[in-house]
């Protein structure tokens, strides 16, 4: 026998020698059953380490001075792009009138045609092709007791119809169909409007806006401000034969970047999880009708800040957190992967501007204004509260570990227990023949 040392009475591992040792058939079937088990919750153990979920956090938005991106595609089928126009306002006093930069028009064939892509380019009235460059180039035409706008491109001068139209609009004025305008005529703008007028017209594009209370809105009319009023040109809208309406179809509308496709497919994988509309648009493909001229279509939003910050974002992020800290801001994705994004919820509200009450529906005493303009009207509003969407794993290493030890361990003296007992009653049923023998 080897030299006992120090450590020998702190054994708590005792030896039995291999002549005091029974082995049974029972035994073996019990040690082969318990190392299934082993394998079996030792890889589902493995599979739960693995695990990447989602955790939702409710935080204060501490963000300051930052700005929104709203990406919208709407289609207008009976209304011609001319007609419509595009324009943002917030709480701040900041105004937007006639949105173009980021925005494009297509032009849409009737609906008695189907209703397909005319152009997306050519969203004016006025071809490159008619504009006065054949004029004497000392020709400065007048803005007909405007003052010119700053973006003519003589100045003082309004030598194009929409020229005219912008110092229209500065003065606010309206404008109509140009009648007796010389630029106008020159470019044929009353005929041109109404080959188009059965026309209608697809807006998208992206507007970037204060993250402040604010609404957007498409109207008839070009736009301008009238001391504390918006107004709309409407009289192009109105006296016409055509019969426009603001029926729509809005195939989408979101408020920052989309989720990427692979986050998108991990979420839509846990369809039943809280987390899961966080990348769901509540307007996506809303439809609405109406034959009315004169109706107003309003919807209420409710954005709420969201952030999907994936699995070891920290790490990546705090390298270059100073230098690069807009990158996780309002505007998308960051270089670790980091989403900045918005949910938002919506109630929506439309009335005839003839004013009146709902009784067909059964509410006589619900009344509804008089006046108003004819558009579809989105108002805003931003939650002081933001949601953090962060992926974890479900376990930690050293949890792992601890688990398969409590697997192996938990499931070896259960197995000894199980054949302990098979193998005492075995040894007591023999007893038991034998004296009966």
């Amino acid at each position: 026998m080897p030299p006992k040392s120090r450590f020998t009475r702190l054994d708590a591992f005792t030896k039995t020698v291999e002549d005091a040792r029974i082995r049974t058939t029972s035994g073996g079937i019990v040690t082969i059953v318990s190392l299934i088990v082993v394998f079996f919750l030792a890889w589902g153990e493995w599979s739960d380490y693995r695990r990447i979920e989602v955790h939702p956090e409710l935080i204060v938005d501490k963000g300051r001075g930052e700005r929104m991106e709203i990406h919208l595609n709407i289609t207008f089928p009976r209304i011609p792009c001319e007609l419509l126009t595009l324009d943002v306002m917030d709480i701040s006093g900041e105004q937007q009138h006639g949105v173009q930069h980021g925005v494009t028009k297509t032009r849409l064939r009737p609906q008695s045609e189907g209703g397909g892509d005319i152009d997306t380019k050519s969203v004016s009235l006025h071809a490159r092709d008619e504009v006065a460059t054949h004029l004497d180039p000392n020709y400065c035409g007048t803005c007909y007791g405007a003052q010119a706008p700053s973006s003519a491109k003589k100045p003082g001068c309004c030598n194009t119809c929409d020229e005219v139209r912008d110092a229209y609009a500065q003065a606010a004025w309206g404008f109509g169909r140009g009648e007796g305008i010389e630029q106008c005529e020159r470019e044929h703008y009353s005929e041109k409007l109404d080959e188009q007028r059965n026309e209608g017209c697809r807006i998208e594009g992206g507007l970037r806006v204060n993250k402040v209370i604010g609404n957007f809105h498409i109207a008839p009319g070009r736009s301008f401000s009238n001391g504390n009023m918006h107004v709309h040109d409407l009289k192009n809208y109105w006296n016409t034969a055509t019969k426009h309406t603001f029926s729509h179809q809005i195939h989408h509308l979101r408020f920052g970047p989309q989720l990427p496709d692979d986050l998108h497919k991990k979420l839509d994988a846990r369809k039943n999880m809280p987390w899961t509309n966080h990348h769901l648009n509540p307007l996506d493909d809303t439809h609405q009708e109406t034959d009315d001229v004169n109706y107003n279509y309003m919807y209420f939003l409710k954005i709420v800040p969201t952030s999907y910050l994936p699995l070891g974002w920290e790490k990546t992020w705090a390298g270059f957190r100073e230098e690069h800290h807009a990158e996780l801001g309002s505007f998308g994705a960051s270089a670790d992967g980091s989403v900045e994004t918005h949910q938002y919820s919506v109630t929506s509200h439309k009335r005839s501007l003839a004013g009146g009450d709902d009784s067909a529906e059964g509410h006589q005493e619900r009344l509804h204004a008089r006046g108003g303009i004819p558009g579809v009207f989105f108002s805003y509003d931003i939650s002081p509260m933001k949601v953090i969407n962060r992926e974890e794993k479900a376990k930690t290493f050293l949890g792992f570990v601890a688990g398969l030890c409590a697997i192996v361990g938990g499931t070896l003296t259960v197995a000894a227990a199980i054949d302990r007992a098979l193998f005492e009653g075995g040894v007591r049923l023999k007893k038991m023949r034998s004296k009966d023998l």
